[in-house]
């Protein structure tokens, strides 16, 4: 153990001298990503609640054909305006997030006591204008129902007659549930933190180190290769550690600037939820660095190490993707899966959800079996004479 922690040491001390990567790998890369969700998310709903909360612009066309739908329309804050010449094509082009058209035989079909029918005229695949377009349709529908309640009690019948079925919703979710549909993405931010937080020392202690040509003196100590490799992997895995635990604390002081009481959601990242994820991560991050260092060592320089470990860095996205493409069930199995068990059990923690003390037991087994799998391989690697000639 002793050349495990002389090996240990050295490298966080050479890694702490490069103040440069020390800035970017656990104050920059913990703190952009947080602030940086949390200016988006803040601007998102501001604007979706201000847009909700103003009036309302709608151009429409054949106003004069229902005076009385325009004054509905004028009483639930919407303001209508002259149509544009083309409507289609001034949605197309985004002149206009929507436009309604009322037709000439709107007033007839309406005097007959028959349906009448008008046109929205919106496109469906620009994200801005779905709230406004959302907001239109209630409000027609709203007018709808109540002209058709009119009707109904002006031939003596009751308006229910046409109401057979009610539906009483019961939503189980609570506050802390529905915190997780909006905050899916917190999981892939910590294990992509684990990945980038060792990514510098992982390259730099393998390739960087090789091109330095200061690898092979280490090397022809008298002392295993297993321990030099096993001191490169605790400094690599404490750093990545680290930038996790940073990782969750700039989370959940940005969780105090988010609006979430008004969607009726709410973010808790406590304690609780850090140990719990630090749990979780403690084998990962020993795979991850494991599986970089052993990339590395197969790179001459630290640029080809880069090129390398850029490449790797796609598959912490790959559970992330196919949780979010089939979202399945939570099964015992997939706490078996490293970096899938991972995702699930930080999910279900940001859910509030009881994740079962075997789970947890068989996703820390399984991630470790892993990691010390990866670290037999990289043992073996690191044996080759080859490892230590930089050119």
């Amino acid at each position: 153990m002793r050349s495990v922690l002389v090996v240990f040491a050295k490298e966080i001390r050479e890694n702490l001298r490069d103040r440069r990567t020390v800035l970017n790998t656990l104050l920059t890369g913990p703190l952009f990503a947080p602030l940086v969700f949390v200016l988006i998310f803040n601007v998102a709903v501001t604007r979706q609640f201000d847009k909700a909360e103003k009036p309302l612009d709608v151009p429409v066309a054949g106003a004069e054909h229902a005076p009385n739908l325009i004054a509905a329309l004028r009483q639930q804050n919407i303001v209508v305006k002259d149509a544009p010449a083309d409507p289609e094509r001034a949605v197309r082009e985004q002149d206009a997030d929507l436009v309604l058209r009322i037709p000439g035989n709107y007033g007839e079909a309406w005097r007959k006591g028959e349906p009448a029918q008008v046109e929205l005229i919106f496109d469906a695949s620009q994200r801005d204008a779905q709230g406004s377009v959302a907001r239109l349709q209630r409000v027609l529908e709203g007018y709808g129902q109540r002209t058709g309640a009119l009707r109904l009690l002006a031939r003596g019948l009751a308006p229910d007659l046409i109401r057979p079925l009610v539906v009483a919703a019961r939503d189980q979710s609570t506050a802390q549930n529905r915190s997780s549909a909006m905050f899916g993405m917190l999981p892939y931010f910590f294990i992509l933190g684990g990945f980038v937080g060792g990514m510098a020392l992982a390259i730099d202690t393998t390739a960087g180190e090789r091109e330095r040509q200061s690898l092979e003196p280490l090397l022809a100590n008298p002392v295993p290769r297993g321990q030099i490799l096993a001191g490169k992997l605790g400094a690599t895995s404490l750093f990545a550690l680290v930038t996790v635990l940073l990782s969750i604390f700039a989370f959940s002081v940005a969780g105090h600037f988010l609006p979430t009481e008004k969607l009726g959601a709410s973010l808790d990242i406590g304690a609780r939820f850090a140990a719990l994820t630090m749990l979780v991560m403690l084998p990962l991050t020993f795979l991850l660095a494991t599986l970089q260092t052993l990339a590395a060592a197969f790179a001459k320089s630290f640029r080809e190490a880069q090129t390398y470990l850029s490449l790797l860095m796609f598959v912490p996205v790959i559970p992330s993707l196919l949780l979010s493409i089939f979202p399945l069930k939570t099964q015992t199995w997939m706490y078996a899966v490293p970096l899938m068990s991972q995702q699930v059990a930080i999910t279900r923690f940001l859910r509030g959800d009881a994740v079962a003390p075997g789970q947890l037991a068989l996703c820390f087994a399984c991630t470790a079996a892993a990691a010390v799998a990866a670290y037999g391989i990289t043992a073996w690697v690191y044996r080759s004479e080859r490892l230590a000639i930089s050119g």
